[in-house]
C-alpha cells in the first residue's frame, strides 16, 4: 500500500464535506499590480492584533519613534510585538476603535508620521541556511509576524509547535473567499520572495514534502510560482478545484492529504503544517531584509471604489484614509464598508478604523452588488446549511442553542470546530445570519473560559497560601516547643528553678494579695443589715419568690400620715385662731373641748330632728329619744378644738330654735337624757356588737313610745335603758365624762322645770345617750365632722320650716349613742346601711301614724355616722361652708322668732 506522500506526488486529491460555489468577482482587485498606499498623517496601531496576550508598552507619549522600532515587548511565544511602521511622534496612548466584529475598543498607540519614513537599525540573516532553527524562529517572533491568512496565531509559536512533529509542509494559496485577491497578486508580483521564504519555513522545519495548494482560477500566479521553483526544493504546487471555502486550514489539509484534523486540535496533531502565502513572504522580507512585520498587502475592491486593486498598506493606516485616496464614493441608500469578502468579512461602524496584521481586504459594495439581509425570517428545516457546512455540524441546532444562550448544549454540539465561514448563512433561504449568532456565542463561551480559568488560578494561589501558612504556623510551633524543652532541660541542668513557673507564681500570688486587699471590712450593723437581707431573699425565694414590701409599705404609710397630719394642724392653728373667742370658760383642755362638742353635735342634731317631727304631726306629743352612733377615732387635739367651736356655735343655734318652740307651745314635756358614757379602746368586732345592740334597744324605745301614745295622750316619763361599757378606762377621760354627764344631767333639769310650769300634764321622756370617745382617727374625725356639719344645716332648715308653720311644738329631745372606736372600714359601711335602711322606715311608719292619729309620739331616727378617710383641705372646706349656711339659717329664724334666749 502506497503511503500517504506517494500518494500525493502521483497527484492524489481528497474533498471535505460540504462546501459552496459564490460569485467570485475577483477581476475587480486582481489586474493591476500591487502599489504603495503612500504614509498617512496619521497612525493607529492597536496593541493586541493577534491570537494570544499584547506585550508590554516600552515608549511614551513624546518619544521620536524610527520606522521599523518596536513599541512593544514580550517574553512568551503567545506574544509578539509591534514595531513603528514609519517614523514619526507618539501623540497618545488612549482607547480606539479597532477592526473587530464587536466594534469595542482597545488601547492604541497613535503616531503622528513626519514623512520621513526613517528607518532604524535592522538585524539580517542573508545566511540562514546556516543559522539554527531556534535562532530564526526566535527573530522571526521579534519580528512580529503571526498568521496573514486571517487568523492571526502567531507564526514562531506554530512553528515552535512543529518541530520535529510534521512531516508535510503546506503553503496555502487556495484564497478561495470571494473579492479578495491580495495573494493572487502577491504570489504574481513577488513569486520569488514567497519561493525564498517558503525555504526558510522549510530550513526551519525540515519536513518530508512541502504543498502549494492553489485554486484553479489562478492561472497566472500558479505560472509564476512554478517559474521559481527547482528541483532542489521539494515544493510540489498542486492545483485544486475552486471551491468555498478550500481555504480554510482544515478544508485544504483534507483535500491535499486526505487526513482529518480532530475537533479542537491543530493540523501538527496529524504531522502537518500550514503556513499562508502571504506569512512566507513577511518571513522572508524579516529574516533576509531584516523588516519587521510593518505592512501588508490589502485588497481594495467593490464597485464603490474608483481605484480598484491591491496596495501595500502600512499597519495602523486609518480606513478612512484609504477611502479617500482611491476614491470611494459611497452609495447614497447603501453606505457600507466591510472588512473581510463578502462571507467571513463584517462591517464596520465607522471608517476611522485602523488595518491590522488580519486585514486583507476592504470591500465598499454598492446596493445591487451585494443585497442588504432586511430581516430574518422563521427557519423552515430545510437542512441546506447542514449540506453546506464544511465541518460537518448541525449549523441549525448550533444556532437554536446559541440564540437560547445554551452554552453547554453549544459545546455540545462542536461549536469551536465552526470556521465561521458563512457557508450556512450564504445557502439559508430565510436569511438567518448564522454566522453572528456562532461569533456571540463563541464570545460567550471564551470569557467564561476565561473566568473560571482565573477564578481557578485564585483559588490555586489561596490554596498554595494556606497551605504556606500552616507550615509556617507548624515550624513557630515546633521551633516554640523545641526552645521550651531546652529550656527546660537547660534549668534543669544548671539546678535552677524554671524561669516561667516562677513568673507565673509570682502573678498569682500578686493577685491574692491584691485580692485581700480589696476586700472592705464590713462594720457590724451593715453585716447585720446584709444578714436580714439575705434571709430575707432566701425566705422569699423558698415562697415561691415573692418579695416582702410591709416593712417599706409601713414606712411609707407613716411618712404619709406624719405629712397630712403636718398639713392638718397648720389648717388648725388657722382656724383655732378665728373661733378662740367663741369657746366657753369651763373647757379644761382640748381633749374636752372634742368631747364636749362631739356630745353638743349630737343633741343639736337630734333636737332640730325631733322639733321638725312634733311641728307636723301633733302639738302635745311626748318626744321619743332618737338613737346615734357616733364614731369618732383618734381625733387630733387642734381638729377637735376647730370642730368643737364649729359644733358649739351649730349647738347655739339649734337650741335657740328649740326655745322658740317651746315658748309658743307650752303643753310639752322635757326629756332627760340619760348618759351612756362608752370610753375605751374598744375592739372593731365588739364596738359592732354594741352598735348593734344599741340599735335594737334604740327600736324596742321607739315602739314602746309609739303605743303609749296611741293608749294615752298623757305618758310618763320613760326611763331610757343605759348602756354602759366602760373598760380599760382612762381616770382623766372618766373624770371629764363624769363631768359633762353633770352638766347636760343640771341642764336637763332645768328644761323639765320649765316644761312643768308651762305644762304640766305631759311626763319628761329621757334620752338615751351612748358617748363612746376613744382614740380618733384624725381622717374619720374629719368624716364625722362633715356629717355633723349637715346634719346641723338640715336641723336649721327643719327649724326655720316649724317656725313659720305652727309656733307651738313640744322639743324633744334625742337619744344619742355615740361609738368612738377603731372601726373596721368594710363592717362600718354594712352597719351605715343597714341603720340608713332602718331610720327610713321608722321615719315612714311615723308619717302614717301622724296621718291615722294627731296625738302620736315622734319616733326616733337612728342614726349612723361612720367616719371615713377623709383629706383634711377637703375637711376644712366643707366645714367652713357648713359654717356659712348655719350662719344663715341663723338669721332667718331670728326674723321669724325675734324673742330668742340664747343658751
Amino acid at each position: 500500500m502506497l503511503s500517504i506522500i506517494e500518494q500525493i506526488k502521483q497527484g492524489k486529491l481528497w474533498d471535505f464535506h460540504g462546501g459552496i460555489h459564490p460569485a467570485e468577482n475577483k477581476a475587480l482587485s486582481s489586474k493591476q499590480a500591487i502599489k504603495a498606499a503612500g504614509i498617512p498623517q496619521e497612525l493607529i496601531l492597536p496593541l493586541k492584533q493577534h491570537i494570544g496576550s499584547r506585550g508590554d508598552i516600552i515608549v511614551n507619549i513624546g518619544d521620536y519613534v524610527l520606522k521599523g522600532q518596536p513599541l512593544t515587548q514580550g517574553d512568551i511565544a503567545m506574544c509578539v510585538p509591534i514595531h513603528a511602521p514609519s517614523s514619526g511622534t507618539i501623540t497618545a496612548i488612549e482607547q480606539r476603535t479597532t477592526a473587530h466584529p464587536s466594534g469595542l475598543t482597545d488601547l492604541c498607540i497613535v503616531i503622528a508620521t513626519d514623512n520621513q519614513d526613517t528607518w532604524c537599525h535592522a538585524t539580517q540573516y542573508p545566511d540562514y541556511q546556516d543559522r539554527d532553527p531556534a535562532e530564526l524562529i526566535e527573530a522571526i517572533r521579534l519580528a512580529g509576524i503571526a498568521g496573514l491568512g486571517g487568523a492571526g496565531f502567531p507564526t514562531a509559536r506554530k512553528l515552535q509547535g512543529g518541530l520535529g512533529n510534521v512531516d508535510i509542509l503546506i503553503i496555502n494559496a487556495a484564497e478561495c473567499e470571494p473579492y479578495i485577491t491580495a495573494d493572487d497578486r502577491l504570489m504574481q508580483d513577488y513569486a520569488d520572495e514567497v519561493i525564498e521564504g517558503i525555504r526558510i519555513l522549510r530550513h526551519i522545519i525540515s519536513p518530508k514534502l512541502t504543498l502549494i495548494g492553489i485554486e484553479d482560477n489562478k492561472p497566472d500566479a500558479i505560472k509564476a510560482l512554478e517559474a521559481c521553483v527547482n528541483e532542489d526544493d521539494n515544493i510540489i504546487i498542486r492545483v485544486i478545484p475552486t471551491k468555498y471555502p478550500s481555504g480554510s486550514s482544515k478544508q485544504l489539509v483534507k483535500l491535499l492529504t486526505g487526513r482529518e484534523v480532530p475537533s479542537q486540535a491543530r493540523s501538527t496533531s496529524i504531522g502537518v503544517i500550514m503556513q499562508n502565502v502571504g506569512t512566507a513572504f513577511a518571513i522572508k522580507r524579516a529574516i533576509v531584509n531584516g523588516e519587521p512585520l510593518i505592512e501588508r498587502v490589502v485588497t481594495l475592491t467593490g464597485e464603490a471604489f474608483k481605484q480598484r486593486g491591491n496596495v501595500f498598506a502600512l499597519l495602523g493606516t486609518p480606513i478612512a484614509y484609504l477611502l479617500e485616496k482611491f476614491d470611494y464614493k459611497a452609495d447614497k441608500k447603501y453606505p457600507r464598508v466591510i472588512i473581510g469578502g463578502s462571507l467571513m468579512g463584517f462591517t464596520l461602524p465607522h471608517a476611522n478604523v485602523p488595518i491590522t496584521k488580519i486585514t486583507n481586504c476592504i470591500l465598499t459594495p454598492k446596493r445591487k452588488e451585494l443585497p442588504l439581509h432586511t430581516y430574518e425570517m422563521a427557519c423552515i428545516r430545510c437542512s441546506a446549511c447542514a449540506d453546506a457546512c464544511p465541518a460537518s455540524l448541525l449549523p441549525q441546532q448550533l444556532q437554536w442553542y446559541a440564540k437560547d444562550k445554551n452554552y453547554d448544549k453549544c459545546e455540545e454540539y462542536n461549536l469551536s470546530d465552526c470556521i465561521e465561514c458563512g457557508a450556512c448563512a450564504y445557502v439559508c433561504p430565510s436569511e438567518i445570519p448564522l454566522v453572528q449568532y456562532y461569533r456571540q456565542a463563541k464570545a460567550e463561551i471564551w470569557e467564561r473560559k476565561q473566568d473560571e480559568m482565573s477564578a481557578e488560578r485564585a483559588r490555586q494561589r489561596f490554596e498554595a497560601k494556606q497551605q504556606r501558612m500552616d507550615r509556617d504556623k507548624a515550624e513557630r510551633e515546633n521551633r516554640f516547643a523545641k526552645a521550651a524543652t531546652d529550656r527546660r532541660q537547660h534549668m534543669a541542668t544548671a539546678g535552677g528553678d524554671d524561669a516561667v513557673a516562677a513568673a507565673i507564681a509570682r502573678v498569682k500570688a500578686k493577685q491574692a494579695a491584691a485580692t485581700d486587699t480589696a476586700t472592705p471590712t464590713i462594720k457590724p450593723a451593715v453585716a447585720a443589715a446584709i444578714a436580714k437581707a439575705k434571709a430575707k431573699q432566701a425566705a422569699s425565694v423558698s415562697e415561691e419568690a415573692i418579695p416582702d414590701n410591709s416593712e417599706m409599705a409601713a414606712l411609707r404609710k407613716q411618712r404619709k400620715l406624719q405629712a397630712r397630719e403636718q398639713k392638718a394642724a397648720k389648717h388648725a392653728e388657722l382656724m383655732q385662731q378665728q373661733t378662740v373667742t367663741e369657746q366657753p370658760p369651763e373647757q379644761a383642755s382640748d381633749k374636752k373641748d372634742a368631747v364636749a362638742a362631739a356630745v353638743a353635735r349630737a343633741k343639736a342634731r337630734k333636737a332640730a330632728q325631733q322639733a321638725q317631727s312634733t311641728t307636723e304631726t301633733q302639738p302635745a306629743v311626748d318626744a321619743e329619744p332618737a338613737t346615734e352612733v357616733n364614731t369618732d377615732v383618734a381625733v387630733d387635739p387642734k381638729k377637735a378644738a376647730v370642730a368643737a367651736a364649729i359644733a358649739r356655735a351649730k349647738a347655739r343655734k339649734a337650741a335657740q330654735q328649740a326655745q322658740s318652740t317651746t315658748e309658743t307651745q307650752p303643753a310639752v314635756d322635757a326629756k332627760p337624757a340619760t348618759e351612756v358614757d362608752t370610753d375605751v379602746s374598744v375592739d372593731p368586732k365588739k364596738a359592732a356588737v354594741a352598735a348593734a345592740v344599741a340599735r335594737a334597744k334604740a327600736r324596742k324605745a321607739a315602739q314602746q313610745a309609739q303605743s303609749t301614745t296611741e293608749t294615752q295622750p298623757a305618758v310618763d316619763a320613760k326611763p331610757a335603758t343605759e348602756l354602759d361599757t366602760d373598760v380599760s378606762v382612762d381616770p382623766k377621760k372618766a373624770a371629764v365624762a363624769a363631768a359633762i354627764a353633770r352638766a347636760k344631767a343640771r341642764k336637763a333639769a332645768q328644761q323639765a322645770q320649765s316644761t312643768t310650769e308651762t305644762q304640766p300634764a305631759v311626763d319628761a321622756e329621757p334620752t338615751t345617750e351612748v358617748d363612746t370617745d376613744v382614740s380618733v382617727d384624725p381622717k374619720k374625725a374629719a368624716v364625722a365632722a362633715a356629717v355633723a356639719r349637715a346634719k346641723a344645716r338640715k336641723a336649721a332648715q327643719q327649724a326655720q320650716s316649724t317656725t313659720e308653720t305652727q309656733p307651738a311644738v313640744d322639743a324633744e329631745p334625742t337619744t344619742e349613742v355615740d361609738t368612738d372606736v377603731a372601726v373596721d372600714p368594710k363592717k362600718a359601711a354594712v352597719a351605715a346601711a343597714v341603720a340608713r335602711a332602718k331610720a327610713r322606715k321608722a321615719a315612714q311608719q311615723a308619717q302614717s301614724t301622724t296621718e291615722t292619729q294627731p296625738a302620736v309620739d315622734a319616733k326616733p331616727t337612728t342614726e349612723v355616722d361612720t367616719d371615713v378617710a377623709v383629706d383634711p383641705k377637703k375637711a376644712a372646706v366643707a366645714a367652713a361652708v357648713a359654717r356659712a349656711k348655719a350662719r344663715k339659717a341663723a338669721q332667718q329664724a331670728n326674723k321669724v322668732q325675734p324673742n330668742i334666749e340664747e343658751e
